[in-house]
């Protein structure tokens, strides 16, 4: 584990060590995700899949809904059902 000090600007920024940036490939206008617990900060490079990956997913997902008998509509369906749920 690499362990770092960061400062705080007068701002609320921090600024990554260029190691940690580069062993991460974190660059200018990547996003982080931050998660907190208590008086724990993490910090997680959020890596969006190119387009390939997110047809490959696509085509993974529409595979399975098939090999279980799901159709579009079943999906529309469930997916309304779960937003209803969330409104609650």
């Amino acid at each position: 584990m690499n362990t770092q000090i960061l400062t705080v600007s007068s701002k609320g920024q921090i600024s990554l060590p260029i190691s940690i940036r580069k062993r991460l490939s974190i660059d200018t206008g990547d996003k982080l995700v931050v998660y907190t617990s208590g008086d724990v900060i993490m910090l997680k490079a959020l890596k969006l899949p190119s387009v390939e990956e997110f047809e490959a997913s696509l085509d993974e997902a529409q595979k399975w809904a098939a090999s279980v008998g799901y159709s579009e509509s079943d999906v529309n369906d469930i997916v309304k059902s779960t937003r209803k749920k969330k409104k609650r």
